[in-house]
């Protein structure tokens, strides 16, 4: 049975910011509808590569493919057109408009009016898909005329994976998703991107919560000083392996004398 063909697939990528090396001949890949937990301490390296992903940040070598075929992504326009959506840490919502504006937030659908004098909004036909893909997530907020400033943090993060689904046909990047969320909202949250698999969608998911991550993901990734030091499958792996591998613990060899660290 031939092996499945990656959705995203990176290879020897490198990025530095002057003398500071981030990402050092960093391989990585994503299946479709696959969940993959990307971890590391702070300033290992994994924002960076998730920004030279979603167009933000280029690599100074290195080679990308998406569905199979070679690209290079120049900015954030080119990730979305592939079907690649990031969800930051700040959720980029504006509080004084109501759920669907933010949902279509500078990809509102129009129609020429005045023959083409003046462009009018199609709000019934964005009000309508708005509630399906929330619909379709099982995320209930009531009304999607409801402002961004009167929702719980639960709830707009949610709005923000609605809209990450909506317009990420193929794969999102979530940036820490429950980090200031509460026990019930972080648990909503995970669920949410739990379903996400149903949508056939891949996920990347980084954060410093290993037990929300071994709870969504398939496979989890391990970054320190800019190169990948393993990775593992979630049914083959306990969290104090990962938290070895994230400090470096995991490189140590015994030789002669005690514990020293390797090459590696």
């Amino acid at each position: 049975m031939d092996s499945p063909q990656p959705l995203l697939e990176m290879e020897h990528i490198t990025k530095s910011f002057g003398a500071v090396q981030a990402l050092q001949d960093v391989a990585f890949r994503v299946y479709p509808g696959e969940a993959v937990g990307l971890v590391g301490d702070n300033g290992a390296g994994k924002s960076t590569l998730v920004k030279i992903i979603s167009g933000v940040e280029h690599p100074d070598s290195g080679t990308i493919r998406f569905d199979g075929r070679e690209v290079t992504i120049r900015n954030p326009e080119d990730a979305r057109t592939m079907g690649i959506e990031t969800l930051y840490q700040d959720l980029a919502l504006i509080n004084n408009l109501d759920i669907v504006a933010n949902m279509f937030l500078g990809r509102e659908l129009v129609q020429p009016w005045l023959r083409g004098a003046i462009q009018v909004l199609r709000s019934r036909e964005m009000e309508a898909e708005a509630r399906q893909i929330l619909e379709r997530l099982k995320i209930n907020i009531g009304s999607v005329r409801e402002k961004v400033e009167v929702l719980s943090g639960g709830q707009r993060q949610a709005i923000s994976l609605g809209r990450a689904v909506g317009w990420g046909k193929k794969l999102i990047l979530l940036d820490e998703p429950t980090a200031a969320l509460g026990l019930r909202e972080a648990q909503q949250a995970l669920e949410i991107i739990g379903r996400l698999k149903d949508e056939g969608i891949a996920t990347v998911i980084i954060s410093h919560n290993l037990q929300h991550v071994f709870s969504v993901v398939d496979r989890i990734v391990v970054i320190r000083r800019g190169v990948i030091r393993g990775e593992r499958l979630i049914g083959e792996v306990v969290g104090d392996e990962i938290v070895s591998m994230i400090t470096g613990v995991a490189e140590l060899r015994t030789i002669e004398g005690g514990l020293q660290p390797s090459s590696a």
